[in-house]
């Protein structure tokens, strides 16, 4: 079956059109609650959301439609992703959804769906799920007596702070640390402070203000920007940025430099290591991970296993192979000592933890590998896919060649947009830029030809 709803990483699109209408979430309502009622027991849904302003809107589809599959559910508010993950395995709970783009500006929304182990859904779930929303439910829906109840959970972000704060290492304070934490206006906009706070840190904060309308707006981790220029001018030890639903985080150290996914990935595979807690031997990364992390893991006795991109990849492996840290150059950290999915805050502790114990500044103990070169662009086409293209192929080829020993490339279509992601790296930038520039001028050529 070609999927029409489920992405990468759930549902996802435009605020009240298409997949993110009123009518389609309450279809998806019924067609997971159907698929996840078994057995005669009372079920139920954990929902959670960012601060979007759509959220309500189609939270209230949601409900509806789980109410009228049969499943009772429990509202817990505004709370980041890997909030909902944790409570759907603390409440033993049928199915925990998360209504949230991450990133994306406001006038998007999506819906991610947990199954009742706290990790997202595989793909054969979702497709089952996709086929009862294009099926006719009528006959299956509850009967009066058997519809839904709905409460709310009024403990929910303290459980999740509890949790957060269990991941320090007793005994440990921030007490001390003068820390800018930006929550981009989004769903961790009261739990990250009071986490922090509560820990001892001296919070300066920022995009905790949410409107329904400035999640992500020119702040956040896609936005590091805004923080560098904070932790500069409050002359912090170090800045902290979440995305919209705070299941990735950057860090920026004293000097108004970023520390990215690579570098904090690094950071805790080395503590981890150290202090025999890392499991699997090394960590699990994406393809798109830096080659300088790669070397640097090697140096500790480490391993890097690649996946590919998309954090629920990496958690696949992560469960596969017996690790217990992995994550992505973008910020998704997935402890699994911890939680099933990425959790920004979470990851941002295990960093502050390091910096507290070596008692040296943000810049000193976050750089652990100079990373090599790389560049990335897209290329948007037309028609078929360009890398089946003889010509492409055969650029390909030599790019690999001009590479081999000091770099890589990589090529990949996009999985929500007609792009191809052309991205090499190595020792030679300039060899590193010449080769990607070629490359995409050869799909440029294919696309407008076909």
């Amino acid at each position: 079956m070609k999927r029409r709803l489920f992405g990468t990483d759930g549902v996802r699109g435009t605020a009240n059109k298409g997949s993110m209408s009123v009518e389609t979430a309450m279809r998806l309502g019924q067609a997971a609650g159907l698929h996840f009622i078994r057995g005669n027991h009372r079920h139920r849904v954990v929902i959670g959301k960012d601060t979007r302003l759509s959220g309500y809107m189609i939270e209230s589809a949601l409900v509806s439609g789980f109410l009228s599959a049969g499943m009772d559910v429990t509202f817990v508010g505004p709370l980041p992703t890997p909030a909902i993950a944790m409570l759907t395995r603390s409440l033993r709970a049928d199915l925990g959804v998360m209504i949230s783009a991450s990133h994306n500006p406001f006038e998007d929304n999506g819906i991610k769906f947990f199954g009742p182990d706290g990790f997202k859904l595989s793909d054969e779930v979702e497709d089952a799920i996709e086929a009862l929303v294009n099926s006719d439910l009528s006959g299956r829906l509850a009967t009066p007596a058997a519809i839904g109840r709905a409460s709310r959970l009024n403990d929910a972000a303290g459980r999740y702070i509890e949790s957060a704060k269990s991941s320090f290492p007793r005994g440990r304070r921030l007490d001390g640390l003068k820390i800018v934490l930006d929550c981009a206006h989004g769903a961790a906009y009261r739990v990250a402070p009071t986490a922090l706070w509560e820990l001892g840190a001296d919070l300066h904060r920022i995009g905790t203000s949410p409107d329904g309308l400035n999640i992500n707006r020119e702040c956040g981790s896609t936005v590091p920007q805004t923080l560098c220029a904070k932790v500069v001018a409050h002359r912090a030890d170090l800045g902290i940025a979440l995305d919209g639903d705070a299941d990735r985080v950057m860090i920026c150290d004293e000097r108004g430099q970023i520390v990215d996914g690579d570098q904090i990935l690094a950071l805790i595979a080395r503590a981890w290591g150290r202090d025999g807690r890392l499991k699997g031997g090394g960590v699990v990364a994406t393809v798109m991970s830096n080659l300088g992390l790669e070397r640097f893991l090697e140096g500790e006795g480490l391993r890097l296993e690649r996946t590919a991109v998309g954090d629920r990849y990496v958690a696949e492996r992560m469960r596969t192979g017996g690790y217990n840290v992995g994550g992505e150059q973008s910020g998704h950290m997935i402890l699994s000592d911890y939680g099933t999915t990425g959790d920004g805050l979470i990851a941002a502790l295990q960093v502050l933890s390091v910096i507290v114990e070596q008692g040296r500044p943000a810049s000193e103990v976050c750089r652990l590998f100079q990373p090599l070169p790389q560049v990335l662009k897209n290329v948007r086409f037309t028609g078929p896919s360009p890398l089946r293209a003889d010509s492409v192929r055969a650029q390909v080829r030599l790019a690999e060649t001009e590479l081999a020993g000091q770099g890589r490339l990589l090529l990949r279509e996009s999985g929500t947009e007609p792009l191809v992601r052309v991205m090499a790296e190595g020792e030679d930038r300039a060899l590193v830029e010449s080769v990607v520039d070629r490359l995409c001028e050869t799909i440029e050529h294919v696309s407008q030809a076909a």
